[in-house]
């Protein structure tokens, strides 16, 4: 169904102007994630992955959180800061990943591996992280894996591109992985960097873990079609890092194009193109700026957690950062 009709705004300085001011006014913080439009990512406060933003909701002393991101993003936002007002933009932004693995897919699993432990990537709602043991972002994944006893069993949910680059890295034979993706990184396909990578002979490689490609580009790198100091498989954040380690003068990015924006402000010297440039989610391009406006001036779209879902999801978001979250998020 559709929504309301937004206002018909533009992200220049007239609109800008009236951000902060209801922003102001309503005592809230604006967070966006690094996949949104670029008009978002200006207006924020702070711009990063969406654990990163979640602790910077928890720790901000504003009373009202707008969370321009998609709605498993807000959620754990409001896990984290159950006292605070979360409002996101859009309310029909969803995420493809997240709704790969539903409650009873996974209660169902685990009736199958009663003994298993369940981690569950933080890309997934506040329901199936109630359901978890632990949770885990992609620079950390390796490290929570590794956490659990040897001798017992994972249930790792629900990337199966990301499980993949834990078993690799972990060689534990005792991970089950969740056959789940994210529409927009399955589509950017081994093929696509390799023909990317020929054509580029000297850029460096900044791959995301959720990728398709990212079997690839090791592939790639341990045949020595490209040199292993030209790839980097890590995380949102760890790109940001990345970039400014560049020491070539251009990159290819295998994630969302969003991305773009923060690693060509982290960078400025380095011309970072993406390895697909329909690698675009539509879901993260509802937060327009209308919607924002609109958003900072109804009040609409608050997201609530039930208590007890919160109270459990938190656990296991906080087993997760206890393990440590280097490199940031998702």
């Amino acid at each position: 169904m559709d929504g309301p009709r937004e206002p018909e705004v533009h992200a220049d300085v007239r609109w800008q102007t009236s951000v902060r001011e209801l922003a102001r006014q309503s005592d809230a913080v604006i967070l966006a994630h690094n996949y949104q439009l670029p008009e978002i990512q200006d207006i924020a406060d702070h711009v990063g992955d969406s654990l990163a933003l979640s602790r910077i909701a928890a720790a901000t002393e504003a009373s009202t959180v707008v969370f321009c991101g998609v709605h498993f993003m807000a959620e754990t936002a409001k896990i984290l800061s159950p006292a605070k007002r979360v409002l996101i933009p859009d309310a029909r932004a969803g995420c493809s990943l997240a709704d790969s693995i539903t409650l009873d897919d996974l209660r169902a699993w685990k009736a199958e591996h009663p003994d298993a432990m369940v981690v569950s990537y933080v890309n997934t709602t506040a329901a199936i992280k109630a359901e978890s043991d632990v949770c885990c972002t992609s620079s950390n994944a390796v490290d929570v894996v590794r956490s659990v006893p040897a001798d017992r069993t994972v249930l790792f949910l629900p990337d199966q591109f990301l499980g993949a680059h834990v078993k690799r890295e972990t060689g534990r034979e005792n991970l089950l992985i969740w056959s789940g993706e994210c529409h927009v990184h399955a589509g950017i396909d081994g093929q696509t960097l390799a023909d990317r990578a020929a054509e580029e002979s000297d850029a460096e490689l900044l791959i995301h873990p959720e990728c398709g490609c990212a079997t690839s580009a090791l592939y790639l790198a341990g045949s020595g079609v490209v040199s292993e100091q030209r790839v980097t498989i890590t995380s949102t954040g760890g790109m940001i890092e990345a970039a400014r380690r560049c020491r070539s003068s251009r990159a290819l990015v295998a994630t969302e194009i969003g991305m773009l924006h923060q690693l060509r402000r982290a960078a400025p010297a380095v011309d970072f193109q993406p390895v697909n440039p329909r690698a675009s989610c539509r879901y993260m391009k509802m937060i327009t700026a209308g919607a924002l406006l609109r958003c900072l001036e109804e009040g609409r779209d608050e997201v609530h957690v039930p208590d007890e879902v919160a109270d459990r999801a938190r656990q296991a978001v906080t087993r997760m950062i206890r393990i440590g979250t280097p490199g940031g998020g998702e």
